[in-house]
């Protein structure tokens, strides 16, 4: 079966592509009748070298991405995974001659295709009295045996790229520029991994992984690596990868060792999440460091993609001062990042927290008995929402992301770990605090954020009373809280009903010779009821707002974890006899 692609014609896509940027980028110009993108103030280079680049569509934004001042002049763009045509990359040189560049520099990667059609076009140009020179790039760490066909042109031709337009934008001359760049190209490596592989347009996936498989050292069109390795956790899938591509029994290795500087670049192959690239980009400079290896600049984005392929490449290019600096070079080709220049090795990564303002000590005498009762209260209510996350993951994926128990059960266990180091506050006003800071650090999601503004909410009227109308006045501030802030109201089918149905039966708290348990009881089964009520609400708030099916069948999970949580509160109470 063929994938889904957001285009307008398999034929036309590579055309359509490039058309787009150009068309969001004034500082770019198509060459009429080819494929060919070019510098538009092409006219400002007279007397300089011209860089030129390309091959086949589907690795943007390489490699029109880095056309501008301090990188490519133009690039030749091929079908999707295509050399481009020798007429086309012919007319691209013909086109920064006569706009009076002193010579052109063809970058190329290696594959046959573009090594037979650039090396064509070069010679064709040749005859024709304009100075072409050509540097094929090989930057594959993949093979520990070279074959004749040598390393494949990967991501590392953009560095190229980079060091190649500093210096001819420096005006430095074509023979010069061709004897420095191959040198550069030399002292690099790329090594891919990927979760599983790209299609082209119309076709089917080039290659197929079981789910418990990686492929390593795979080219940038879909074609399979050298090996497939168990899936691992990413430091142990970096590690791997840098055993790999700096081993000196690998033939295609890169010759860093403990005390080198280099340049490390972390490659989007097009699919994988900005999460899981950060991932990997903490790992590999955690591996290298770990290595003796100094991490002179990072450069973590898409740079090189192969369509939609989940997976990265990891580039290591050995530099020195004067090649930083040439990597440090201005430009403003657009797909190149914004880099500080500062060394990544030896900076400090982190800041002291702020401290916490000192809360006022527990009175000895009112410590013990409030601090056992109030351990198993909260003891009963961690193990209540444990013994909830399946069911409340449940009512959550009617009408949310299914995560509503794994929410509660991670409050559950902070708030354990939290027990055990120490018995809590007796200060109602400071146990709140507590558990608000906690659940805000560590329960996450809207729940997190609305049990962090009830609870801060509710310790401010228990600061200077504690009895039963406090209490309820703690209740009416929790819930003014989240009204304020959550924006839901009482009947939008949240959390908010069952905790608003037992805080109006709370208030009779207020009133003289009030009796806690008797209250208590009916605040909680009134929660009960709510709960049970939103099954037939609409939701007016929350994630379930916007599901199509405005009436669900199941209860608010919210809103049955809190009538949960307070009918816990309630069984200890009762134990207790309080």
């Amino acid at each position: 079966m063929t994938s889904k692609k957001l285009v307008n014609s398999v034929a036309g896509c590579a055309d359509d592509a490039l058309a787009g940027l150009v068309a969001c980028n004034p500082s770019l110009q198509l060459l009429q009748g080819h494929r060919v993108a070019l510098r538009s103030d092409l006219d400002s280079l007279k007397g300089r070298v011209a860089l030129l680049s390309g091959g086949g569509s589907g690795h943007e934004p390489a490699h029109a991405g880095f056309i501008g001042k301090g990188m490519l002049t133009g690039v030749i763009a091929g079908a999707v995974f295509t050399s481009p045509a020798v007429g086309s990359i012919l007319a691209a040189i013909r086109a920064v001659a006569q706009a009076g560049t002193v010579g052109t520099l063809l970058i190329v990667k290696n594959y046959t295709g573009d090594r037979l059609n650039f090396g064509l076009a070069r010679e064709q140009a040749q005859a024709e009295g304009i100075p072409v020179e050509m540097v094929v790039v090989g930057d594959d760490s993949a093979f520990t045996v070279l074959k004749k066909a040598g390393r494949r042109g990967l991501c590392g031709t953009v560095l190229i790229h980079k060091v190649a337009g500093a210096l001819a934008e420096a005006g430095v001359g074509l023979e010069e520029i061709t004897d420095r760049v191959s040198v550069v190209a030399k002292a690099m490596g790329t090594l891919g991994v990927s979760l599983s592989s790209c299609s082209v347009p119309g076709s089917k996936p080039t290659f197929e992984l079981s789910a418990d498989e990686v492929e390593l050292g795979l080219g940038i069109h879909g074609e399979a690596g050298v090996r497939r390795i168990k899936m691992a956790p990413a430091d142990e899938i970096v590690a791997l990868m840098l055993d790999h591509m700096t081993s000196s029994s690998n033939a295609s290795h890169v010759p860093v060792q403990p005390g080198s500087s280099v340049v490390l670049m972390v490659n989007n192959l097009g699919g994988l999440s900005f999460l899981e690239l950060g991932i990997i980009a903490d790992a590999a400079v955690r591996s290298l460091e770990g290595r003796g290896v100094k991490i002179a600049r990072a450069l973590v984005g898409t740079f090189m993609s192969a369509l939609e392929m989940p997976g990265i490449s990891l580039t290591l290019l050995l530099v020195d001062e004067p090649l930083l600096k040439l990597i440090d070079a201005e430009t403003t080709a657009s797909a190149w990042p914004n880099v500080a220049k500062v060394w990544v090795t030896g900076r400090k990564r982190s800041r002291a927290a702020p401290t916490e303002p000192l809360a006022a000590p527990d009175s000895a005498a009112a410590a013990g008995a409030a601090s056992k009762q109030t351990v198993l209260v909260l003891e009963q209510v961690c193990t209540t929402l444990l013994g909830l996350e399946e069911h409340l993951n449940a009512l959550d994926r009617a009408a949310g992301d299914g995560d509503c128990g794994s929410t509660h059960s991670r409050a559950a266990r902070a708030i354990q770990g939290w027990l055990k180091e120490g018995p809590p506050p007796a200060s109602p006003a400071q146990l709140l605090s507590k558990l608000s800071f906690l659940l805000l650090e560590k329960m996450g999601g809207s729940s997190g954020a609305l049990y962090g503004l009830f609870l801060t909410a509710a310790a401010q009227p228990l600061k200077a009373k504690t009895d039963l109308p406090a209490w309820s006045a703690a209740m009416d501030a929790g819930l003014a809280a989240m009204q304020k802030y959550g924006k839901a109201a009482p009947g939008d089918r949240t959390m908010l009903d069952s905790l608003w149905a037992a805080g109006q039966e709370l208030q009779a708290w207020r009133s003289p010779g009030a009796n806690l348990l008797q209250i208590l009881t009916k605040a909680v089964k009134s929660a009960e009821a709510a709960a049970e009520a939103t099954k037939n609400m609409e939701a007016g708030a929350g994630r379930a707002s916007y599901i199509s099916s405005a009436r669900l069948d199941q209860p608010d999970p919210g809103a049955v974890a809190a009538a949960a949580i307070l009918r816990a509160i309630l069984e200890v109470l009762q134990s207790q006899g309080v």
